[in-house]
């Protein structure tokens, strides 16, 4: 094997002269031809030209011949065509153009001979000194410092062969000719030669302290992206890669981090500026992302290490800034008023870096003096530099995920948080680091703030001012939520409050201004954001001041004062601003139903619930009212569903908490909570269902259906089941007023008026049908109770009689004729067909129990009473409904 590898290394150097020999070769008749196809054209071709007829305005073409050289045959000219009309002057004469010859694509052959042969011969010579090394060392030939001195040389003679033959190619001038770069490769297995005999002098043989290991291989990677800028960009991909491989090569029991450090910035101002003279994007974001990876120590690293993490972290920041940066000091050059990712990447990407390292080190001040520090830096930059604006963004969100991770306190190298009550993530009202936060909140929120404020009107293109908007206006509110929320622990704090009515004056102050000035891109949006968090600020200094649960109200307000603000700015991102403070309120209220926690107080209606839940139903109601008023799209949408969904928990949890005595959080219901929420849902349903056929809306046509399907639920799961009074034992109070009336008569109205509400066309019939037959079970069940209930008293539980079970074939005989009546009467087939329904079910009931139970004269009288009743509804059908349809009959 290693005889047939040192066989490979001697065929590919030949294989690789050949292909510098075509390569001469094909540089020569490239020359050949230029010179013929400068002759040719230096030939005048008067054939061609354009008749003097031609208006002035056009201009003369002149239209070479066929290039001899290309051996194409050239066709036998025709008789030129008599001169046009004058008036056919206007269109521009056609031009007999000679036929485009399409490049032919590169054959097997010229494949083989030009580009395989040197990549496979750039492969082999890397490998074949790698075996030859592996030949001596098995058989004993020579020495370890020998083999060292030998791979070295061999080094050195590839990159002297490659170096010779780039200046060869540069004479000969053959960059556009498609074959392999040889040069490129010679150089490239030069470098991994020197890399490995560098690694193999330190690892295996300990010629090498670390220190001069770590050196050497430093400089081979630092010479292999100098190289790149003469040899292209694989080069330069391969010295990134081993430059920031050589620190995990090279190691040693105690790793200094600032040689590391150093290091590592040497590398990167070179990466960048090899990047910059070459344009290459990738090679800056390539060392940006190896950058970062270097800053995984730090999650292990003590209070100690802060230091030469931080030179990391600031270093590359710089560098980026200087040699990254369009626009910006040595960057690139960029048009005006556009963002460049690679731009705003890098300086986000840095403070991602700085933002692990002050959750890493628990919020050391030095740390968050480094954040503050580089935010500041971002927003100098991005302010002159608008393709680094959206790293402004970038550094809001970097900031409140900061002053958040401080306010709970989580651990970023635990993934998971504690169990049991949480310990240790609650925040703590005292802590000797609270006013290094206070002055760096106060510093990056007025950095925010004024930049923002003042970017307004710079820039041509409207992202720009919106992105510094929204950063200024976003920074400050997080910043003073999340100090708040460390240091008042959500309790009530007038200077918070009084820092919050400052902040509204700023941000109303800023409005105005903004308002005043003459339209520039993005000023609209601007506007609105600053106004927008004007009443943000408001809202929060309504919340410090008062009690808990205020800022559930607070932000509800908010979503109906940035529905109107987006009434007088049309601005899409007010609608969605105004559904995000929905859908905020909504989460609010899952972590707190009862808003204000044990201060909900005992009183019915009149106690937290009503604030907490009437008040952002209001809100949520006037904000949808408002917002369709500019259409019908998402955000409405979400904004409704809010307003319905608070209306009907305001009205459940009122009753959950009327009935329970305060307790919302009752383990079960009972049959007079069941029945209160029964007849609100069907209630609320019937409202859903009026105005549903003014708005259109398809929340409040999904809204009415959810409803009803809640009450159905209720019916058959509570009333008729679970809590039916003569299994649960309940007393039912009185024979009017009382929980028969509560829980079976008005439910029964209310699905009557809800049945005939959704006849068709508004619904199917179906639908109104389901509905109008569980208003008649309801009704059923009212009286066969009501029955019980004369019989048995409150409590409905006991044997039934021969008397009772009478009563209710007289009862149920009653109420079918009075069904039957009220038919008549109001011309309702739905009723007469309820009254059948009733009949139907008493005559099975008289034939099924009533012959089996009853005994004696109840037997009798039952039988001799159902027979009387259907005679006589026979009668009524034959005098009334045929006597309708005779005349209409034939004689």
């Amino acid at each position: 094997m290693e005889f047939l590898a040192l066989i490979i290394a001697i065929v590919a150097v030949i294989f690789a002269r050949k292909a510098l020999s075509r390569s001469d070769a094909l540089a020569a008749r490239i020359v050949a031809l230029e010179a013929t196809l400068k002759a040719v054209l230096a030939t005048p071709a008067s054939s061609a030209a354009v008749p003097e007829a031609t208006p002035a305005h056009e201009p003369q073409v002149t239209v070479a011949p066929t290039l001899p050289v290309l051996d194409i045959p050239r066709a036998t000219p025709s008789p030129s065509p008599p001169p046009p009309p004058v008036e056919d002057m206007a269109a521009p004469p056609a031009i007999d153009t000679p036929p485009t010859v399409p490049s032919a694509r590169p054959g097997l052959e010229e494949r083989l001979g030009t580009r395989w042969t040197v990549w496979l011969g750039g492969l082999t010579l890397a490998l074949g000194g790698i075996f030859l090394v592996r030949y001596s060392i098995e058989q004993g030939l020579i020495g370890p410092a020998v083999r060292v001195l030998l791979g070295g040389l061999f080094a050195v003679a590839l990159l002297l062969t490659g170096e010779f033959a780039r200046r060869k190619d540069s004479v000969a001038q053959l960059p556009v000719l498609p074959i392999a770069n040889i040069p490129a490769i010679l150089t490239a297995a030069g470098t991994v030669v020197a890399f490995a005999t560098v690694y193999v002098a330190y690892a295996l043989y300990d010629f090498l302290a670390p220190a001069a290991a770590f050196l050497l291989l430093g400089a081979v990677a630092l010479g292999t992206l100098a190289a790149a800028l003469l040899h292209g960009p694989a080069l330069g991909g391969l010295g990134l890669a081993a430059a920031f491989v050589t620190p995990v090569l090279v190691s040693s029991g105690t790793p200094d981090y600032w040689a590391l450090y150093i290091y590592l910035a040497v590398v990167t101002a070179a990466a960048f500026a090899l990047a910059r003279l070459r344009l290459w994007r990738w090679l800056a974001v390539t060392t940006i992302v190896f950058a970062l990876l270097w800053l995984a120590p730090c999650l292990q690293c003590g209070p100690a290490m802060i230091g030469p993490h931080a030179f990391h972290v600031i270093a590359g920041f710089i560098l980026a800034a200087v040699l990254v940066v369009c626009g910006f000091l040595f960057g690139p050059a960029m048009d005006e008023g556009s963002i460049e990712p690679v731009s705003s990447g890098a300086l986000a990407a840095y403070l991602l870096g700085a933002t692990l390292i002050v959750l890493a080190a628990g919020h050391a001040p030095a740390t968050l003096i480094v954040f503050t520090a580089l935010v500041a830096a971002t927003l100098a930059v991005a302010w002159r530099a608008e393709a680094a604006v959206a790293a402004v963004g970038a550094a809001a969100v970097l900031t409140a995920i900061v002053f958040l991770a401080w306010t709970v306190r989580i651990d970023i190298g635990e993934l998971t948080l504690p169990g049991g009550a949480m310990p240790g993530v609650a925040p703590r009202p005292y802590d000797a680091s609270i006013t290094t936060h206070l002055t760096a909140a106060a510093v990056i929120a007025a950095g925010f703030g004024l930049t923002g404020f003042a970017a307004q009107g710079r820039s041509v293109s409207a992202i720009v001012p919106v992105i510094w908007a929204a950063a200024a206006t976003f920074t400050p509110l997080a910043l003073l939520i999340t100090l708040y929320a460390r240091i008042a622990v959500f309790d009530r704090s007038i200077p918070f409050a009084i820092g919050a009515v400052v902040l509204a004056a700023a941000f109303a102050a800023a409005t105005e201004l903004l308002s005043k000035r003459e339209h520039r891109p993005g000023l609209a949006i601007a506007i609105a954001l600053f106004a927008a968090a004007t009443l943000g600020a408001l809202a929060l200094a309504l919340t410090f001041a008062l009690e808990k649960g205020w800022l559930t109200i607070a932000l509800a307000l908010m979503c109906a004062g940035t529905a109107w603000i987006s009434l007088q700015r049309p601005i899409p991102f007010l609608r969605w601003l105004a559904a995000i403070l929905a859908a905020v309120v909504t989460l609010r209220i899952g972590y707190e139903p009862r808003i204000a926690g044990d201060a909900v107080g005992a009183t019915p209606i009149f106690n937290w619930l009503l604030w907490g839940y009437g008040v952002p139903a209001l809100s949520f109601w006037t904000a949808a009212y408002v917002l369709r008023r500019r259409g019908d799209d998402i955000p409405l949408r979400m904004v409704e569903t809010a307003a319905i969904l608070f209306t009907v928990l305001l009205a459940f949890m009122e009753i959950r908490h009327a009935v329970n005595q305060g307790d919302v959080y009752a383990a079960s219901a009972d049959l007079t909570e069941v029945a209160l929420q029964v007849c609100v849902a069907l209630a609320m349903a019937i409202g859903l269902e009026r105005l549903r056929l003014h708005s259109g809306s398809i929340v409040h046509n999904a809204g009415a259906i959810v409803l009803t399907a809640i009450a159905g639920g209720g019916v058959a799961f509570g009333l008729l089941t679970s809590e039916w009074p003569p299994l649960t034992g309940a007393e039912v109070g009185g024979a009017v007023i009382g929980l028969l009336t509560l829980g079976y008569a008005l439910p029964a109205v209310l699905a009557l008026a809800l049945s005939r509400t959704v006849m068709p066309p508004r619904r199917p019939a179906a639908y109104a049908h389901t509905i109008a037959a569980a208003a008649l079970v309801l009704a059923l069940a009212f009286v066969s109770l009501e029955v019980r209930r004369f019989y048995h008293g409150p409590v409905l539980t006991g044997t039934t009689t021969d008397s009772e079970q009478y009563a209710y074939s007289v009862v149920w005989l009653l109420f079918g004729v009075a069904l039957l009546a009220a038919g008549f009467l109001l011309t309702s087939q739905r009723a007469r067909l309820a009254s059948a329904v009733i009949i139907g079910l008493t005559v099975l009931k008289v034939f099924v129990i009533d012959m089996s139970v009853l005994t004696g004269v109840y037997r009798a009288l039952s039988f001799i009473g159902l027979g009387l009743v259907l005679v006589a509804i026979g009668w009524l059908y034959q005098r009334i409904l045929l006597r309708q349809r005779a005349p209409s009959e034939p004689a």
